[in-house]
């Protein structure tokens, strides 16, 4: 199993160790996209900090976000695992799963990111700000920079089991699965059901969208379930306890779509 994963924005603070060595990364056939973002948002940052924010879509209230990327290269790295926080890696917390469960988690996790592509949780990383939706002056559009380095690497990624597609808009642009990896590929909606005047109503949630995703995936590294299509990702996931609806795909080649309700959101 492959579980695909967004990143956050906030992200802890860099280590004080080893800084990062661009060649160990997992997935090495991005190491050249990898090395053409970084050279760039580097140069980027130590120059026109107005432009710099400009183009990263910072706040002002986030400028000193900036100063982080012009010391990429030498600032100390940490694994990936703890350098993503936010909502969805608070609910995985990997640093309370147990041995086995870590070990899993290493196996079948893959952050997607602006900067690198994307990476195990083991990797070593500095802390960064970098989206995908960020369009640089000279690469372009990060998302459409990522797809062919990606397209390479992400099917051998992927092996011949199921792939678990948790990841937000911005970072489905970089890869979508095609032909026989999308159909086992299944993608995970939460939906919050409230009954109002005897009515079931449902919405989209978003904040505990990405906290439900954060136990979903405890949920399944915790149990040790290895389910290795779309079909058996829905009876494990029942059998966990979650309600989950599915919605197979029309043909060959396409993504199954599970829609997972909730009554509480937390």
């Amino acid at each position: 199993m492959l579980v695909l994963l967004p990143p956050s924005e906030g992200k802890a603070p860099s280590g004080r160790g080893t800084a990062l060595k661009l060649e160990s990364l997992s997935l090495p056939g991005l190491t050249g996209a990898r090395r053409a973002v970084l050279d760039e948002l580097a140069e980027l940052c130590a120059g026109d900090e107005e432009k710099a924010r400009e183009v990263l879509g910072l706040s002002e209230g986030l400028r000193g976000e900036i100063a982080k990327n012009t010391e990429l290269r030498t600032t100390g790295a940490r694994p990936a695992g703890e350098i993503y926080t936010g909502v969805l890696y608070d609910s995985l917390d990997l640093a309370s799963l147990d041995a086995a469960a870590k070990r899993r988690a290493n196996r079948s996790l893959l952050v997607f990111s602006g900067l690198w592509g994307a990476v195990r949780v083991t990797d070593r990383i500095p802390s960064y700000r970098c989206s995908m939706g960020v369009k640089l002056p000279g690469l372009g559009a990060l998302g459409a920079h990522w797809r062919a380095p990606m397209a390479a690497a992400l099917p051998e990624a992927a092996g011949d089991g199921l792939v678990l597609d948790l990841r937000s808009s911005a970072y489905t642009a970089a890869w979508k699965p095609k032909g026989e990896v999308a159909g086992r590929t299944a993608t995970v909606r939460v939906l919050h059901s409230q009954w109002v005047d005897g009515v079931e109503k449902r919405s989209v949630v978003s904040h505990f969208n990405k906290a439900t995703k954060g136990r979903i995936v405890r949920s399944l590294l915790s149990a040790g379930a290895a389910p290795k299509n779309p079909a058996q990702l829905l009876e494990a996931l029942r059998d966990l306890g979650y309600v989950v609806e599915a919605k197979a795909p029309a043909g060959a080649g396409r993504a199954w779509a599970l829609d997972v309700v909730v009554t509480e959101i937390h």
